[in-house]
């Protein structure tokens, strides 16, 4: 690939060729892999030991620090990176990399006994990212953040069943209005529309109050404002890759508690 580098990599290396190699990486800014036997020790937001265990520690390039079981997705130890200091050395026949980070002040230690590999690789990665939601998902962040679709909005229930089908959500907005919301997540045709007023015309006949549809969609099709016009319906722009954002800074932020909790 261009501009990259071949990847320094040491197997079964010594307690010192593998602190030379930690501390060249982590000094250049360079991804880095340990995969060892070793143990945890954190001090920050809390406090957490883990015991000895073959695991793999990977520091990236802005100083993120993850480490990994053999099993799961989840770092079972991480550190944010940005403002983060390391120092490495070897003590004896045990390797310690030390991770501080200044705000907030917090400190990952892991100590390695047992040495597999260790790599150190100048990655190259200037790819954008592009996440989509499904319309589940738009259905998620919509129930997370009500004020996606209007201020004052709020969910009663979702997927709630009515002659013609399901409505995706059921609410209630600011003056007390029932609101039925059906969600597309791409550009919603004629057919979105219509079938949004079945839903409203099903759930007035037993309502004791107003009820107003919305139409919530990346966008509408030709036309299909003046038929929300003429059926009393309204569109509310709903961006599927911000509730993919949304949805993924509620799954960090649940990651983070988690660990602060440990």
């Amino acid at each position: 690939m261009p501009g990259s580098k071949l990847p320094t990599v040491l197997v079964d290396p010594s307690v010192e060729e593998a602190e030379n190699l930690v501390k060249e990486a982590v000094s250049r800014n360079k991804t880095l892999l340990v995969i060892g036997r070793c143990w945890v020790h954190y001090l920050g937001r809390a406090k957490s030991k883990l015991g000895p265990g073959e695991r793999i520690l990977i520091v990236k390039a802005d100083g993120s620090l993850l480490v990994h079981r053999s099993a799961g997705y989840e770092p079972v130890n991480w550190m944010p990176g940005g403002d983060v200091v390391f120092n490495v050395q070897a003590k004896g026949k045990i390797l310690e990399i030390r991770a501080l980070r200044q705000k907030p002040v917090e400190t990952v230690m892991v100590f390695f006994d047992e040495i597999q590999l260790v790599a150190s690789l100048a990655l190259v990665d200037s790819g954008e990212f592009s996440l989509y939601a499904s319309e589940e998902d738009m259905q998620k962040a919509i129930l997370l953040r009500p004020d996606l679709l209007e201020e004052g909005f709020r969910p009663i229930t979702y997927e709630k069943k009515v002659e013609p089908g399901f409505v995706d959500v059921y609410g209630m907005d600011k003056d007390g209005k029932l609101v039925v919301v059906e969600i597309k997540r791409k550009t919603a045709g004629k057919a979105a529309a219509v079938q949004l007023a079945r839903y409203i015309e099903a759930i007035r006949t037993r309502a004791d109050r107003a009820v107003r549809g919305i139409l919530a969609a990346p966008s509408i099709a030709k036309d299909v404002q003046r038929i929300l016009t003429t059926l009393d319906l309204e569109f509310r722009h709903v961006d599927p890759r911000k509730c993919a954002e949304l949805l993924s800074r509620a799954e960090t932020k649940k990651l983070a508690e988690f660990f602060k909790e440990t």
